[in-house]
């Protein structure tokens, strides 16, 4: 079942240089999706899509900063001008930077709200014209488990990950007369580079510790596939997973 409908869907993923980006983009490759990867770091993800057509996939690379609206725009446009349409946009692109709030790190909280809250929003506003006016169309946003629960030195990250779920809900509540599917996928820890955007040693001592127990990216990957793959009148809209052996 699962090829069947995830095979020729049009996807964009933002974030998709690394970690849970690239290993959605490759498993969703696999199954015979296209894929349009967004991210800052263009060489790695023009690597990604050359690796991806050399196995006979079909995948388009386009630099995008979801901090700018017009170029999220720009990664919609060009997926929708080059294959037709988006049935699948994956708002993946996130920071980490966890510190304690007396240390007043105010770049680093307004770095999380750009990226983790309106890049978000960005990739909301720049496909859902298109999915309104097919009446189709699944929109992925990545929470975490920070999303669920805070702990000490995480409340700005905990507080733009709740606000991904918050906007998740209002948008499945808002775009069910246009048969458009939302999900919101909140992972545990899991090996990416997150962990290397924590820029207080000792708080980032204490996530490394944590992250001992991370599962691999494609543990996401799967999350991915399995709301994706349902038939369309089945809507996946919460995911929360963490690795067994993680307690928080």
């Amino acid at each position: 079942m699962l090829p069947d409908n995830i095979r020729d869907k049009v996807v964009v993923i933002t974030g998709a240089s690394s970690g849970l980006g690239e290993a959605s983009a490759r498993m969703l490759g696999a199954l015979g999706a296209v894929v349009v990867l967004g991210a800052r770091r263009q060489p790695r993800i023009d690597a990604l899509a050359a690796e991806l057509q050399a196995a006979g996939g079909r995948a388009l690379a386009l630099r995008t900063d979801v901090t700018d609206a017009a170029q999220v725009q720009a990664l919609v446009d060009a997926a929708a001008a080059r294959y037709g349409r988006v049935d699948v946009m994956i708002n993946n692109a996130g920071v980490m930077p966890h510190s304690l709030l007396e240390r007043r790190r105010l770049d680093d909280w307004n770095r999380m709200i750009d990226v983790n809250i309106r890049g978000v929003l960005h990739g909301i506003a720049a496909v859902l014209p298109l999915m309104r006016e097919r009446k189709s169309g699944h929109i992925i946003n990545v929470s975490s488990v920070a999303g669920h629960k805070v702990r000490p030195g995480s409340a700005v990250y905990a507080a733009t990950k709740h606000a991904v779920r918050v906007i998740s809900e209002g948008l499945r509540m808002e775009v069910k007369p246009y048969r458009i599917r939302t999900t919101v996928i909140s992972p545990g820890a899991v090996a990416t580079e997150l962990p290397s955007s924590i820029t207080e040693p000792d708080v980032a001592h204490n996530v490394r510790k944590l992250y001992e127990l991370a599962v691999g990216a494609d543990s996401f990957a799967r999350a991915v596939v399995y709301a994706m793959s349902q038939p369309d009148d089945v809507d996946i809209n919460e995911i929360l997973y963490r690795p067994t052996a993680q307690e928080l």
